[in-house]
């Protein structure tokens, strides 16, 4: 995916006041050989692109000034209560030394799993994404998490999904459950009701 980006000189917070007053966003671009820079970004085309999900697990083309650069998006600072972004933060990357970054979980086929399908439970997504490290080419932009055979009360564990290939988990747990499945609020207690009331009623008779 590919931005666009202007070098600024100007710094502080008075500065970026009127960046932003001008529909700009100040930004930084940090890592590798060189310096950090300070630049800007138009609002409108990095708000579009936050909206993006493969822009938060891409390496990303950025232009600035006319010079290309690879990087990853490491942060975001957005206004409080607006739909403003406020600060971005990114990092160069080598296409030869591995990254450390964050990539969104994919959950499919929960619906056909036998603790949905056969039991109607419901499976809670524990982990929304996982921390990987690899070289940049081999990043992928989102990572696959089958649930279709997920029993009732069953965990998913990472060990249970298999990684792209070059990828490897850089999280501290170091068996994270990535979903679980649970029985729905009350539906023990609705079934022993059930069963306690036939047996009253067998009682009567």
């Amino acid at each position: 995916m590919k931005f666009n980006a202007t070098l600024r000189s100007n710094k502080g917070s008075s500065a970026s006041r009127r960046l932003r007053h001008a529909g700009r966003v100040p930004a930084i671009v940090y890592g590798g050989t060189a310096e950090a820079q300070s630049i800007s970004l138009d609002h409108n085309e990095i708000f579009h692109a936050l909206r993006k999900e493969a822009f938060h697990a891409s390496i990303l083309d950025m232009d600035l000034d006319g010079s290309q650069q690879k990087v990853l998006l490491r942060a975001v600072q957005w206004h409080p209560y607006k739909a403003q972004v406020l600060h971005v933060d990114f990092q160069r990357v080598s296409a030869t030394e591995r990254i450390t970054t964050r990539v969104p979980l994919h959950f499919l086929n929960g619906d056909e799993s036998p603790a949905v399908k056969l039991n109607q439970q419901i499976i809670t997504h524990v982990l929304t994404e996982l921390e990987v490290s690899c070289l940049p080419a081999d990043l992928p932009t989102a990572i696959v998490v089958d649930l279709g055979g997920m029993e009732p009360g069953g965990n998913v564990y990472l060990a249970d999904i298999t990684l792209p290939d070059g990828v490897s988990y850089a999280g501290t747990d170091e068996h994270p459950v990535l979903a679980a499945a649970l029985a729905r609020r009350g539906a023990t207690a609705a079934g022993d009701g059930d069963e306690e009331e036939g047996d009253a009623e067998g009682d009567e008779a």
